[in-house]
């Protein structure tokens, strides 16, 4: 439509932003190189995720494990797949178990046999063996075995709850790696450790000894990597308040911090093997992204002088995640995204010159039609900062002289953060007229650890306030209509919401809960390993603070919501379980609280399949229809 019409209300404009594009789209992940500079990632469609390759020479994308579900199965997942020459070594979704594709089989061939999870495999640099994440759910490994899987595997590295990152020494006589106990979570504290090993002829090799190079009490370390040289183990630290990258050099045993700037250097390692830097093939040189308030950047720095640098990119990205480097041409592959744009594999080389290897959606729509974030930061009444992304209602098409409604959207987590990337949730809403505030609360990642630990015992209060203050800030900035509100979250972002609905009813108009978090008492009663102890971190030891769990679950004060709630849940979700939106749904009903509750039996934590993600839009833009667009 090339004339803008200007109607009475947003929240009716027509939208090229369609329920239909938001499902399609792919989602790529864990980028590799092999040592010839093949490109190999993971992408995931609505059902099934792959691991697939680029030929360069072809210029084409092959899948190279058509049928097959790919995917790690511990924690929260990651550390799905490793290269190494023509091997590939990926864990198998649902069985849990390590299998070999390589050129010389047909078939892929099965490594592990046993009823534990794996997860980030290494090939050693051999070719021969191969560590991996080993565990049963109550203990955790690393493990070792051959290649081929004609031994069984051995525990190689054990006692502590958690082990991450397993990396070997470009001469394979060491290893380092991530380990971390309960009650911590690896964001929280946990440490470094560089093993020697055995040269066991004819048998496997052992740990001889290990010493622990960093970490310790409210120190987290994230991410080592050995230079390709052998001189460095290169690792990423919190110690300064922020996640900074350093170097030790092996030999004179000193350790040097390369990056300065109060900015983050990684994420806090929810999944296994996740990425955000890597040496020059000369090991002159490390390449990384930094996190500046949720905007990423690509930068290099010179391990001799420190001196940095920016990389500036052919294409004007906002964000970039999944970061891996040819060991032959430094090229550098990224997953890379914008508000206008949807997310891209990309390769980028030192000057750099920007490629796109392939584009998560097949539709090519118009960049004016999407909205771009702005980043905002508030105090609230006692004078905290809090900080999040504002996307302005947007819709070229169409003009409103009224106050657009807001939608304040709230992150998973809790510990996470929403960034400058493509956000389908904020796109689709803000071309129907909507002010998008997405909040990164205190407790959020991206703004230091002080900030990203200030949710300690605060959980269901801090997140409610500052999602209250920053709707009242944009209503304030004459951005939103303060009496059209509502509330959008996912997971620990759902518990938000219906808790902001429990502790100031009538502030919003309405609220959508995804899977989202209503009875605490109940997760208690068998929480996965990784999150055994997180809620007494959140909201301090139980059975001692029982009150607190009651007065933080939604659903003990439901009597309190008198704002419609739109409830989504998954039938087969391990981590957020039916029952709790089954409980509140309940409550919800007894209270004569208008509601509606879509339950989408196949799905998991989130939604995946593309004719249910098109449905959650459909009946939430209905219901805000229903609820938000009319009087009161």
């Amino acid at each position: 439509m090339s004339k803008k019409k200007q109607l009475k209300s947003a929240g009716t404009w027509p939208s090229l932003i369609s329920p239909e594009i938001t499902g399609k789209l792919l989602e790529f992940s864990e980028p590799a190189w092999n040592k010839n500079s093949d490109l190999f990632w993971r992408e995931r469609s609505s059902t099934k995720a792959e691991i697939y390759q680029y030929s360069f020479d072809k210029k084409e994308v092959i899948d190279l494990s058509p049928g097959t579900n790919v995917g790690g199965g511990i924690g929260y997942g990651g550390g799905s797949f490793t290269v190494n020459g023509d091997s590939i070594i990926y864990v198998e979704k649902g069985s849990n178990q390590l299998y070999l594709l390589s050129a010389a089989d047909i078939q892929p061939r099965k490594i592990t046999t046993s009823l534990c999870k794996t997860a980030a495999p290494r090939i050693s640099p051999s070719g021969k063996y191969l560590i991996f994440i080993h565990s049963d759910g109550t203990d955790d490994t690393i493990s070792i075995t051959d290649i081929e899987g004609s031994s069984s595997p051995l525990p190689l590295v054990t006692g502590s709850d958690f082990y991450s990152y397993p990396r070997w020494h470009p001469d394979g006589s060491r290893l380092a790696w991530i380990s971390w106990d309960h009650p911590n979570m690896p964001w929280d504290s946990s440490h470094l450790f560089l093993g020697e090993l055995n040269n066991n002829p004819g048998n496997l090799p052992t740990l001889k000894d290990k010493t622990r190079i960093a970490g310790g009490k409210e120190i987290s370390i994230v991410q080592p990597e050995f230079s390709p040289d052998g001189r460095y183990l290169s690792y990423i630290s919190d110690r300064s308040g922020w996640w900074q990258i350093y170097i030790l050099d092996l030999a004179s045993g000193i350790h040097k911090q390369l990056t300065h700037t109060q900015a983050e250097h990684t994420l806090p390692p929810w999944l296994q093997d996740q990425r955000t830097y890597g040496f020059s093939n000369d090991s002159q040189w490390i390449f990384f992204t930094r996190n500046q308030a949720g905007f990423s950047s690509l930068w290099q720095v010179n391990l001799e002088s420190g001196q940095e640098s920016q990389i500036n990119l052919d294409e004007d990205y906002t964000w970039l995640e999944g970061f891996a480097i040819s060991p032959q041409n430094d090229q550098i592959a990224l997953i890379a995204s914008r508000g206008d744009i949807p997310h891209r594999l990309i390769t980028v080389t030192p000057n750099g010159q920007t490629s796109v290897i392939r584009n998560s959606t097949p539709e090519v729509q118009p960049g004016n039609i999407f909205s771009l974030p702005e980043p905002v930061s508030w105090s609230d009444s006692e004078g905290n900062m809090i900080h999040g992304l504002f996307y302005p209602p947007h819709n070229p098409s169409f003009t409103d002289n009224n106050l657009p409604p807001l939608m304040i959207i709230i992150h998973s987590g809790p510990t996470r953060q929403k960034w400058a990337e493509f956000e389908p949730r904020a796109q689709f809403f803000s071309s129907r007229g909507y002010g998008v505030l997405v909040v990164n609360y205190r407790g959020s990642t991206g703004y230091g650890r002080n900030y990203r630990q200030a949710l300690k015992r605060q959980w269901g209060v801090m997140d409610v306030e500052d999602c209250l203050s920053g709707a009242h800030f944009t209503a304030a900035r004459g951005w939103a209509d303060p009496d059209k509100m509502v509330l959008l979250g996912s997971s620990s972002g759902g518990l938000t919401v219906l808790q902001t609905l429990v502790t100031y009813p009538g502030v919003f108009r309405a609220g959508i809960s995804l899977y989202g978090i209503a009875n605490h008492l109940t997760l208690l009663e068998n929480p996965p390993k990784f999150e055994r102890f997180y809620s007494n971190w959140l909201l301090g030891p139980y059975p001692e603070k029982a009150s607190v769990y009651q007065e933080r679950s939604p659903l003990f004060s439901a009597d309190r919501i008198r704002d419609p709630v739109a409830i989504f849940q998954g039938g087969k979700d391990p981590i957020v379980p039916l029952d709790q939106a089954e409980q509140i749904v309940g409550a919800l009903r007894k209270n004569g609280v208008p509601h509606e509750y879509h339950l989408y039996p196949e799905e998991g934590h989130s939604f995946k399949r593309a004719e249910n993600v098109q449905d959650f839009y459909l009946k939430a833009d209905a219901f805000l229809r229903k609820y938000v667009m009319t009087p009161k």
